[in-house]
């Protein structure tokens, strides 16, 4: 995971509520046995929509992906985390998001940044009235800003996740912070336990 500290560029206004992970990433998606390419089906249902936003070219080559309340809710997968980061999303906004989809942002490197809701109607607001709207999240000071919009705010985020993104540290990486410690403790094993080796 690659270490997080600010996320700053322009913004998709994703103005719809209640928006779970089969509307993210279709079931269909979930066949692959890869972990990349998912960026194609990203909401791929509603890019048949000639008007739907991330087919409008004012939008391209966002970081940062605003949505409505409620994001993220019904099953649990994280190709959904997958595609919107593959899409080249480092950060996603929205009033609230679902615990598990919240959980696979915080495990992959994607920034969840939960803001009050008239923030989130104030930033879909601004970004839709100018697509080049710069939108900074601070991860390190905990803080949303879009200047030109006179937007600002802080999010939560709890210390060991804030860390992980400062770090870049996925689950692995923070066992093997301690890599010292196993092999001291495996080194002290009586030989007849079980081993891995």
């Amino acid at each position: 995971m690659e270490a997080v500290e600010i996320v700053s560029g322009t913004a998709v206004p994703l103005r719809r509520s209640d928006v779970d992970t089969d509307q993210i990433i279709p079931s269909d998606w979930l066949k692959r046995i890869e972990r990349t390419g998912f960026e194609k089906g990203l909401f791929s249902e509603w890019r048949d929509d000639r008007g739907f936003v991330l087919n409008d070219e004012r939008f391209e080559g966002a970081s940062v992906l605003v949505a409505g309340p409620n994001f993220g809710t019904g099953s649990s997968r994280e190709h959904a985390v997958w595609a919107i980061q593959q899409y080249g999303f480092r950060a996603v906004v929205s009033p609230r998001f679902a615990d598990i989809f919240r959980n696979n942002c915080t495990k992959n490197g994607l920034v969840p940044v939960q803001v009050p809701a008239d923030v989130g109607e104030a930033l879909l607001d601004a970004v839709e009235a100018d697509p080049d709207l710069m939108v900074v999240v601070d991860v390190a000071n905990l803080t949303l800003e879009a200047p030109g919009a006179g937007i600002s705010c802080s999010f939560p985020l709890d210390a060991a996740t804030k860390e992980r993104f400062l770090q870049g540290l996925d689950d692995i990486g923070i066992t093997m912070r301690h890599d010292g410690d196993i092999d001291a403790y495996e080194a002290d094993r009586p030989a007849w336990l079980p081993s891995t080796a």
